[in-house]
């Protein structure tokens, strides 16, 4: 840690603290000076220098930054500059003051308290927001980019206290020109959030995201991811044969309506499936909101502050991802 303050102190990057470790790289709390004064805290992802030097991962963590780059959006953490450094890449972030998902699951858990049933809908409808708007983005020629997050689960979703939902880490994405891709060959993802499509070895687009997607959604409600065992095999079996069930059976508070939405979100047939994020992200917004009064990001952030607040949160913005690419058996 004292040869990186050191190095960045020259690019203006006070290292403030390690937040997060993973298996490709090294996410820091920074603070970045300028002139007259000027301070802003950010994260900083350093890509490890053993894996700095093997192409797959540099053109990955290169091509994620060129990706997220242009992704400007509320619920999708920002990218401010991709650098190198003593021949080690990173990447200066959006610093986000607040919990990953995984944490907020897991804080639960320890209370013994379930997250109420509006608040896990609306979370997921701001996902989905985000998602459409990657799953929509086009190039400077106005091709569609043909993003697909490929990696959406809790640990790659983060919440502000402010209760801002927002999707990070776009490092095994697919996307046209910018992403080392092997569909087919290898499986992108952790193996209790892939959609069928990828437990397969198929190739993906777009509703492959909408899977896992309503996976998180029912692992909120629950909190418990239904597919997941310890075995990684079996978890991806459960996802390709597992019957699904009625979830309005494993809590009452799940109506029709959302039920709905839920079995509508994990038909293994993508056919049938959402045919994109904003139809899944419309029927949650209805379900929510056609009543009246529902909730919103202030709702979230006081909240997230109640249960967080019952003890010290650890928090680890920005988690990166290790890659996961596991060849044809």
């Amino acid at each position: 840690m004292a040869a990186i303050k050191h190095i960045f102190n020259e690019l203006h990057y006070e290292m403030i603290r390690t937040i997060a470790e993973g298996g490709m790289g090294v996410v820091y709390e920074a603070v970045q000076r300028g002139a007259g004064g000027f301070t802003k805290t950010v994260a900083v992802k350093l890509i490890r220098e053993e894996y700095s030097t093997i192409p797959e991962f540099q053109k990955n963590f290169i091509g994620e930054a060129r990706l997220v780059a242009n992704l400007i959006h509320t619920n999708i953490v920002q990218t401010y500059h991709l650098g190198q450094i003593g021949g080690q890449y990173f990447m200066v972030m959006e610093f986000v003051k607040g919990v990953n998902l995984e944490q907020f699951l897991e804080q639960h858990a320890a209370l013994g308290r379930r997250m109420p049933v509006d608040l896990a809908a609306f979370i997921v409808s701001r996902i989905a927001r985000g998602l459409t708007y990657a799953h929509q983005k086009r190039d400077k020629e106005d091709r569609l980019l043909g993003i697909v997050h490929r990696d959406i689960g809790p640990k790659n979703v983060m919440i502000a206290y402010e209760g801002d939902v927002k999707l990070t880490d776009f490092g095994i994405a697919k996307a046209l020109d910018l992403m080392h891709n092997e569909e087919g060959q290898v499986i992108a993802g952790k193996d209790e959030y892939l959609s069928p499509e990828q437990a397969s070895y198929a190739v993906t687009d777009a509703r492959a995201d909408l899977f896992p997607l309503g996976i998180v959604l029912t692992e909120l409600l629950l909190g418990r991811n239904i597919f997941r065992d310890a075995d990684r095999l079996t978890s991806r079996q459960n996802i390709l044969g597992m019957t699904i069930p009625q979830f309005s059976t494993l809590r009452p508070e799940i109506d029709s309506k959302l039920e709905a939405i839920i079995q509508k979100s994990l038909q293994r047939d993508r056919e049938k499936r959402y045919a994109c994020a904003y139809d899944m992200m419309n029927d949650l917004e209805l379900y929510l909101y056609s009543d009246g009064y529902g909730p919103t990001n202030e709702k979230l952030g006081v909240y997230l502050k109640e249960i967080m607040d019952q003890k010290d949160p650890v928090q680890p913005p920005n988690t990166p991802t290790p890659l996961r690419l596991r060849p044809t058996p």
